[in-house]
């Protein structure tokens, strides 16, 4: 039977030296790390649910060019190998995809970066699969078992259609996390988002799949750990009480993206609560700088701070997501910024650098201003400065930064927000109680 490998290059990466060790020694940073490389790859499990029969799969992850992987894949004797890379660790994919075409077997690449940049990954990978890689994928595969892999394949995706992921292939970790997808994009343009419009416009999953992988979900373990892997979860116009019901029912834990308009209603947060909700990663960019696009998402800082509360108040913990780097930055508002996560009620914090990621209106800009730094993809983690600042040096912003994370995640810092969290969850232990 035919045989497809599908290969993700996963884990969090940076370049800096400094930003680096303080990966390895703050707990904050590393527990952030760690969850995120927990996460399977979602794209590559849809690929495996659309394989038609009688292929066969099987699903890797490298954290980057891996000799002993590379031989692994080989005795499968597989007819294609499917990568699958961000744009930090594209040059490993591209490293790896190397040594697979060196002993003999095809490869094609897909994801955000390949998509933006088809030209460039041509020059490493036998193919491309540019945009959304599930409706393509049937004719990739019966192109390569014929032997004549086309060096780029584009399709219309339809989420109506959408093919039930192969979870059980990422079920065998000793604590797995699952992925699932309601919707693809989001409505908003936020000029230096790497993903809301890249693969073309918000779309949602009907409800009766959503359910359907639910149910394969939960087929598989007890009581499941889901991350809603969208971009902007609440941000449509269908029914959110559907979804959360679909959710409840079924007794999961789980968290999402969104932005802090969710906050603003008190049903909507009632009802995350109840149906188990446990996280909400939200958006919160800079209490100062406004970048263009956010449309309605821009806000002033106490609706987001009143926000923040109300979903903690019902036992839903906040992830206030924040952007530096942003122009009309400096180093004194590097440390304002400092100042201002230290006092925010979030029960948890993610700091990264602002990046100009391939296909976003944010790049198109700062090449046209000649502001882009030679960096290699590899810099391109959301902690590395891969730009000129515009109201201060390279430098600067390297040293702001550094002292920005410093700060944010002290073991101090980290204390105070576990004090939230405890609290947090004491509320959600009570509304189970009632």
């Amino acid at each position: 039977m035919p045989h497809v490998c599908l290969v993700a290059l996963s884990g969090v990466r940076v370049v800096h030296p400094r930003l680096r060790e303080l990966g390895l020694t703050l707990p904050g940073l590393r527990k952030r790390a760690q969850a995120l490389a927990a996460l399977p790859a979602l794209g590559l499990l849809t690929l495996a649910g659309a394989t038609p029969a009688p292929w066969t799969c099987s699903y890797h992850e490298a954290p980057g060019d891996d000799e002993a992987l590379a031989q692994e894949i080989a005795a499968r004797r597989p007819v294609l190998v499917a990568l699958s890379a961000l744009t930090a660790s594209v040059d490993g994919a591209y490293a790896l995809s190397g040594r697979l075409r060196a002993l003999g077997l095809p490869t094609v690449l897909g994801g955000l970066h390949a998509s933006m940049c088809p030209d460039e990954a041509l020059q490493h990978v036998d193919a491309v699969c540019i945009g959304d890689g599930e409706a393509a994928w049937p004719a990739i595969l019966a192109d390569a078992r014929a032997g004549r892999l086309q060096p780029r394949y584009r399709a219309p995706a339809d989420l109506a259609r959408a093919p039930l992921p192969r979870f059980d292939l990422a079920a065998d970790k000793p604590r797995p996390r699952f992925t699932l997808q309601t919707a693809r994009g989001c409505p908003l343009a936020c000029e230096f988002c790497g993903a809301s419009r890249l693969l073309g416009a918000f779309r949602e999953k009907p409800l009766e799949l959503i359910e359907r992988e639910l149910d394969a979900i939960c087929a598989l373990t007890r009581r499941p750990v889901i991350e809603l892997a969208d971009d902007n979860t609440w941000a449509g116009s269908r029914d959110h009480g559907a979804l959360l019901r679909a959710l409840g029912r079924r007794g999961v834990r789980w968290f999402t993206e969104a932005d802090w308009r969710i906050g603003r209603d008190p049903r909507l947060v009632r009802q995350l609560a109840e149906a188990g909700c446990v996280q909400v990663l939200m958006g919160v960019e800079s209490p100062r700088m406004v970048p263009s696009g956010m449309g309605p998402k821009q806000a002033n800082v106490n609706e987001v701070l009143d926000s923040i509360e109300n979903l903690q108040d019902a036992g839903v913990a906040v992830n206030a997501c924040f952007i530096a780097g942003m122009d009309g930055e400096t180093p004194q508002t590097l440390e304002e910024l400092a100042d201002f996560i230290l006092a925010c009620p979030a029960a948890d914090v993610q700091v990264t650098l602002q990046t100009p990621f391939p296909g976003t209106a944010l790049r198109r800009r700062l090449l046209r201003e000649g502001r882009l730094l030679p960096c290699a993809w590899s810099a391109y983690t959301l902690f590395d400065v891969t730009f000129v600042p515009e109201r201060m040096t390279v430098a600067e912003l390297e040293r702001g930064f550094e002292a920005l994370v410093r700060a944010v995640y002290s073991a101090q810092a980290q204390q105070a927000r576990a004090t939230i969290r405890r609290e947090v969850s004491r509320e959600t232990e009570l509304q189970s109680w009632e």
